[in-house]
């Protein structure tokens, strides 16, 4: 009776286990779909993070240009992937090592943000991201993408920039997170 009860168990914690788990993409897929927020003359340079067999984010392409790309995680439903330029990386980087450590959303933020105004972490004074989202259909196709542009630009407000804090209508510019390390002009076309 113990044996069978220590089996179902196991049996549980396996299927548990092996539902969380997906496959990670080939490479070449990984590459394909990690540049496709980026303007096609950027595209081909570009230097791309992927996820390899472990689920964790490796290097997967060496680029030429100032572009890097991260490909969509696997772990998580729907797709997701963003082109950012180099200077944005000890600020992405140091956010991926946080998150890793299990702290939230806002334990991130305020993390990075005490060490951007430390001096710890560097933080471009402006810098660009573009994030393309959508599904992946049955032959591993990206369909129904929608793009949004992210500029930063730390410490800005509204008043210095004269955005609004939302956006006054579907596609316009505003600015988000503003007076912080982390303002940025978010662009989301429909």
């Amino acid at each position: 009776m113990k044996n069978t009860a220590i089996s179902s168990i196991m049996l549980v914690l396996l299927f548990a286990c092996s539902a969380q788990v997906k496959d990670i993409p080939n490479k070449d897929w990984q590459i394909k779909t990690a540049v496709l927020p980026l303007d096609e003359a950027l595209r081909a340079e570009a230097t791309v993070l992927g996820f390899g067999a472990d689920g964790k984010i490796v290097k997967i392409k060496e680029g030429s240009n100032e572009m890097i790309c991260l490909a969509d995680d696997p772990s998580k439903e729907g797709f997701s992937a963003a082109a950012y330029h180099k200077d944005l990386e000890p600020f992405m980087q140091r956010g991926r090592d946080l998150k890793e450590q299990g702290l939230s959303f806002q334990e991130v933020f305020d993390q990075r943000e005490k060490e951007v105004s430390e001096g710890k972490l560097e933080m471009p004074d402006k810098s660009t991201l573009y994030v393309m989202t959508g599904e992946i259909d049955e032959n591993g196709e990206v369909i129904n993408t929608k793009i949004r542009f992210v500029i930063y630009i730390p410490y800005a407000t509204g008043e210095s920039t004269g955005l609004p804090l939302a956006p006054p209508v579907p596609g316009a510019p505003w600015i988000m997170n503003p007076g912080t390390h982390r303002a940025h002009i978010m662009v989301t076309p429909n």
